[in-house]
């Protein structure tokens, strides 16, 4: 399978592109500074360029057939306001399968159910900004036609992957606190060639 990997040089990027190459699959991934992705192999492709730049997003993603994003927040808004760039590339280059890595702040609450949990007392963080923008950006893939897919860890620290954790549809698994890089990125390069999640969140905790 060949998939374009977007967030490739942070933590659950790279982490994915590692999996991935070691699963025998071709790998293009988008990045401002290709200098940072220390591997050089037949199946991993380098693209440089912004996932702000709808170009660079298609010239990326040509030819491939699911796009997994972990991109992050950093402080910014580019995690939303490149989604719906890369919702138009992926139409136009006839592509409907995307995972993304969002926040456990987005599933659903389990003491108020009817909002998100970092609108709720169960969130113990004082900021949103990061939630907020992961918020924004389920919405619009929520209202696209693709077959999505937004895996949710709660804190992630590093570590080993384990391989075995619990998920929940649309919540954290009650009593999570933690899922290491690793294992989140094992979860989300399963659901590259599944459609059990489709459409939902997934909360990823231990």
């Amino acid at each position: 399978m060949k998939l374009l990997i977007l967030g490739a040089t942070g933590r659950v990027g790279s982490e994915l592109v590692e999996q991935a190459l070691r699963g025998g699959h071709h790998v293009n991934v988008l990045v401002r500074s290709p200098e940072k992705i220390q591997r050089n192999v037949d199946n991993l492709s380098i693209f440089q360029g912004n996932v702000l730049v709808k170009n660079d997003v298609i010239q990326a993603m040509h030819g491939m057939d699911v796009v997994v994003s972990a991109l992050n927040t950093d402080g910014t808004t580019t995690l939303s306001e490149s989604m719906p760039l890369i919702i138009e590339a992926m139409q136009e280059t006839g592509i409907t399968r995307i995972i993304t890595i969002g926040t456990a702040g987005i599933l659903q609450s389990r003491v108020t159910p009817e909002v998100l949990r970092y609108q709720s007392s169960e969130s113990k963080r004082k900021l949103t900004r990061a939630a907020e923008e992961h918020h924004k950006t389920y919405e619009i893939l929520a209202g696209s036609s693709l077959d999505w897919t937004i895996v949710c860890p709660t804190y992630l620290p590093d570590g080993e992957r384990k391989g075995k954790y619990r998920v929940e549809r649309d919540s954290l698994p009650e009593g999570g606190a933690r899922i290491t890089v690793a294992d989140t990125a094992e979860f989300a390069y399963k659901q590259i060639d599944s459609l059990d999640f489709n459409k939902v969140r997934v909360g990823i905790s231990y």
